[in-house]
């Protein structure tokens, strides 16, 4: 790749012909998660660079799109994420369930909680850590019924379905708060509309059923009779990958951009629900790219990114970028240490800009790969034609808007593919 002369944009990659239907099929229509790409991309990678039986490896998992693609297409599939929604998302995504049990346990809550809502009587048996938190985001009502509701689906006994029951209600909390609802960034919005949380986790329970129904059937027999020697989904730093030297055939994954703890407020409702975000603050300080890291004891490995460095001018955003390339030049060398020789590596990126900066992401991904012990194979061009990013940055402060004016321009049109081969 070469900053001098930019790479034609390759439009078979966009798979611009696929609806909503299509890239939220099976299992990856469960939650809305940012950021994500879809199915048809992983799968396209997964079968152009691997063979049945092989690992695949994602160590940004995220929802878990190349770990269902994996066990969709006869592979071993392997994730982690340091995002525990992430990971219970991807657990759950990644076990067909039996729909008999699901369709019982669906009806014993529809029991319970329509008995709630004509007595008007809430049993709330589970402790919730931050109240004051989903307070501030929930109007007494609401809360009231979101309480209930999960409260009932803590005491299911059987964890799987329990974690299932959960998803769907961690996918409605954004409409039963005063959370702006077109909004990613934490706004809110006290004139919102009042949705009923009761109608809408039975709605949304009654679709993930209907979606694990088409799982079991799009699933290889062999996957899901072994689905533990299949599957393999942590909680978990990119940096330690659960898997041995040497032994995976590819790598395929989205990693975060710069300032992912971005990732973090997008997340708050069901972080909070769950007991997992006592302080934000803090919890930022584990993702990739905290800038509350100094790490001026690392050689990144990419004169690319030495420069990006250089004309930030010790602006905070430079120690930004220095953690986060930093942080992923660690990531690029454990996935070093498991794949095998001639193993592919597959990361989709974007490059943006800051304070008229350009941040060359893929640039600085390939450097440093190739001064790991690898190759460049191939890079890939696409145009993004739907993901679920905000779509426009402020020039000048380099954070996520929904605002259009002069002094914005928008955030990732198009990103690469790089796909790097080990040596």
């Amino acid at each position: 790749m070469s900053k001098l002369t930019p790479i034609p944009i390759d439009y078979s990659w966009a798979f611009s012909d696929k609806t909503i239907k299509d890239t939220s099929y099976i299992t990856h229509g469960y939650y809305t998660y940012p950021a994500k790409f879809i199915p048809q991309l992983a799968s396209k990678l997964i079968n152009d660079y691997s063979e049945k039986n092989d690992i695949v490896i994602d160590p940004f998992m995220g929802s878990g799109t190349t770990i269902v693609e994996s066990l969709v297409n006869s592979r071993v599939g392997i994730g982690t994420d340091i995002n525990e929604i992430a990971y219970l998302l991807s657990k759950v995504k990644t076990t067909a369930l039996n729909t008999s049990e699901l369709t019982a346990a669906f009806d014993a809550l529809y029991d319970e909680l329509f008995l709630f809502a004509s007595n008007g009587d809430a049993h709330t048996e589970i402790p919730i850590q931050n109240m004051q938190r989903i307070d501030y985001w929930f109007l007494p009502s609401q809360k009231k019924t979101l309480l209930n509701i999960f409260s009932k689906i803590c005491l299911i006994e059987n964890a799987d379905v329990k974690d299932f029951f959960l998803i769907a209600f961690a996918q409605i909390l954004k409409s039963c708060s005063i959370w702006l609802q077109k909004s990613v960034k934490p706004t809110r919005d006290h004139n919102k509309k009042k949705y009923e949380p009761i109608l809408l986790f039975f709605q949304q329970a009654k679709r993930m059923i209907k979606k694990n129904e088409e799982f079991n059937k799009i699933l290889p027999n062999e996957v899901k009779n072994n689905i533990e020697r299949y599957r393999t989904v942590e909680y978990g730093d990119s940096r330690k990958l659960p898997c041995k030297s040497e032994t995976a055939k590819l790598i395929v994954s989205s990693p975060p951009y710069v300032t992912s703890y971005e990732y973090a407020d997008l997340h708050q409702l069901p972080l909070l629900w769950f007991g997992h975000l006592n302080d934000l603050s803090n919890y930022r300080k584990k993702y990739i790219g905290s800038a509350y890291r100094n790490r001026d004891d690392i050689d990144l490995k990419s004169a690319t990114a030495d420069d990006i460095i250089s004309k930030l001018n010790k602006h905070k955003k430079s120690e930004e970028v220095k953690n986060y390339f930093a942080d992923m030049l660690e990531t690029f060398m454990e996935i070093r240490r498991v794949l095998k020789k001639g193993g592919k590596a597959c990361i989709v990126i974007g490059n943006t800009e800051f304070n008229g900066v350009q941040i060359l992401n893929a640039e600085v991904f390939q450097e440093q790969f190739e001064n790991i012990g690898f190759r460049t194979d191939k890079v890939i061009h696409r145009e993004i034609p739907s993901k679920m990013l905000p779509s426009t940055r402020n020039i000048l402060t380099g954070q996520f808007t929904k605002k259009h004016d002069g002094d914005l321009k928008l955030a990732y049109p198009t990103e690469y593919i790089i796909v790097m081969e080990k040596l």
